[in-house]
């Protein structure tokens, strides 16, 4: 608890910016019920509650899209994070918070100099042929650089804005406490476990501000496509390479889907369209590892109609077990099965209360929507939302690893669908899936499917006598234990727990005030500047104990 107060007096600049910053936008309910003005005000920090008239006349969507762009890279990424949360968020919500960017103003090249001149052991201008000291681009996380290698390849380098760990690591601590809270204090938020989409984006954060974890990824997306000329992965010099630069090979290409552009490169959009498909389904259905912003800046067109993939920073996995659930949802979609599509759901729905006829009625529905409409018809995109948004209504989360890949689709889509407007995501997908699904029943993987099954089943009936024995010598014993997951008790327990400890303290600090007050009046001892040596000891450790009560209320927001 002490730790944590401290985290929170540590952060407080922080933690102003952030709620003047949500008051000015709108968000002053919100500010209050997290019992962040209560820490703010407590400290003298006097929070400014009006939003201009402009700003109140705003949609709620337009107004935490502004808030999110000007507290800064942290907060953009969250956003982009819920961009990927369409279990969460309407359609309205989802496109504002596609609107966020990493584009921010360009740092100083002098200020990143000295990381540079560390990562490549040199300065740039004896490393490299030449060196281009004006940012290609610059966003939030870091800024990218030309240059040329001494044997003329053309290279760009990553380097990240200094001193961004520090802002991010601030606010990763306040998310953290906000997570907190919204789990224990609004049931209906805890169903999206906020806790967990917390340290997830944590998590994610921190490797995209690791460049040695980018450039691990570049490497593995090249063995991937080792035996495949068709795709370009740009290759990676590890001797320049270190957590806060990279260099990589730059890749040359049309950025973009103006028609014009393609076709003054000699290129053919429909073409390119599918095999851009084809290379992304690969990734998501064979390899469980896929590119997972796959827009027209990141997806470069070559020539003989190649593709060239850049920016690895955001990927996603997929375990077997999950890829295979995903191949039956699309078999099930495809084939219209609205039985299989069901037990999908309910695999996904987890531990959460579910109305199984209910949701079952709105499976059969979806289907019937889908009905009249031919194969090559159906929108993926569509399709996928429709599936969210019926999650939403039956308060069901989506995996959070499945977010992202419904959004990598979804982007993918539109991609194709610029290139090709006649292009159709489906054509594309139910091939992947019926290989997929006729490889699961081949000999060979039915005789290995098999032989796990008998040797699971034996490893259980070999251990049922010791679990039995060890079951009952726990009953006799008193151990057997049943646990009750009651988050209000839980919050409740705490709160007593925490008050119990600030009484403790300040009964003690009461006691050290009177014990010591009786010291200074004995004479003889050891005496510090004149007065008894024990009597000053008590004083201070009374005088820390109550600084320790004060920020422990103040934490709390208890009077």
């Amino acid at each position: 608890m002490l730790w944590e107060t401290i985290s929170v007096v540590r952060d407080l600049p922080r933690l102003h910016e952030i709620a003047s910053v949500m008051i000015r936008y709108g968000w002053g309910d919100l500010v209050r019920a997290l019992g962040i003005n209560g820490v703010l005000e407590r400290a003298g920090r006097i929070l400014h509650w009006q939003s201009s008239n402009e700003i109140s006349q705003l949609d709620a969507p337009v107004r935490i899209r502004r808030a999110l762009e000007e507290l800064g890279p942290t907060f953009v990424k969250l956003g982009q994070v819920l961009a990927t949360r369409v279990d969460m968020f309407p359609p309205h919500w989802i496109t504002e918070f596609e609107k966020l960017h990493s584009q921010v103003p360009a740092v100083p090249y002098e200020a990143l100099h000295a990381d540079l001149v560390a990562a490549i052991k040199g300065e740039p201008d004896t490393v490299f042929s030449s060196f281009d000291p004006i940012p290609l681009a610059a966003a939030s996380m870091a800024q990218v650089y030309r240059a040329t290698l001494k044997d003329g390849t053309p290279v760009v380098i990553k380097i990240r804005r200094p001193g961004i760990e520090n802002v991010i690591k601030a606010d990763l601590r306040i998310l953290e406490h906000v997570a907190k809270l919204l789990d224990s204090e609004m049931p209906d938020a805890r169903r999206y476990d906020p806790v967990h989409i917390v340290a997830q984006f944590g998590r994610s954060l921190n490797r995209e501000l690791d460049l040695a974890k980018e450039a691990r990824n570049i490497d593995q997306f090249a063995r991937h496509f080792a035996d495949e000329p068709l795709v370009k992965i740009p290759r990676v010099y590890w001797e320049f390479s270190n957590a806060r630069v990279n260099v990589q090979e730059e890749i040359i290409g049309v950025s973009g889907v103006a028609q014009d552009k393609l076709l003054a490169a000699g290129l053919d959009a429909r073409l390119l369209a599918a095999r851009g498909a084809d290379l992304v389904l690969r990734m998501v259905l064979e390899h469980g590892y896929f590119h997972a912003d796959p827009h027209p800046g990141n997806m470069l067109f070559l020539a003989d109609n190649r593709i060239g993939m850049i920016d690895f920073g955001m990927v996603g996995m997929l375990t077997h077990a999950r890829r295979n659930q995903i191949v039956d949802l699309l078999h099930a979609l495809t084939s219209k099965d609205e039985q299989a599509l069901l037990q999908v759901l309910i695999d996904w729905s987890g531990d959460s209360v579910l109305d199984e006829d209910r949701l079952a009625y709105d499976v059969a529905e979806l289907m019937q929507s889908y009905d009249d409409l031919q194969l090559k018809d159906v929108q993926v995109g569509a399709l996928l939302n429709d599936i969210t948004a019926l999650m939403r209504e039956n308060n069901l989360a989506l995996p959070a690893d499945l977010t992202l890949l419904f959004k990598t689709l979804i982007t993918l889509e539109g991609l194709g669908q610029q290139l090709d407007p006649e292009f159709h995501m489906i054509d594309h997908v139910t091939p992947f899936v019926e290989r997929i699904i006729q490889q699961r029943f081949t000999p060979q993987a039915l005789l290995a499917r098999g032989r796990k099954s008998v040797r699971e089943a034996l490893e259980v009936v070999a251990d049922l006598p010791r679990d039995f024995r060890t079951l009952l010598r726990d009953m006799r014993r008193g151990r057997v234990k049943i646990d009750l997951d009651l988050k209000r008790l839980d919050s409740f327990g705490h709160q007593l727990d925490r008050a119990s400890n600030r009484l403790t303290m300040g009964i003690l600090t009461a006691s050290l005030v009177v014990g010591s007050s009786i010291i200074m009046t004995v004479k003889g001892g050891p005496q510090l500047l004149g007065l008894p040596l024990f009597g000053l000891l008590g004083f201070l450790i009374a005088f820390f104990n109550s600084l320790w009560i004060i920020f422990s209320i103040w934490r709390s927001g208890k009077h």
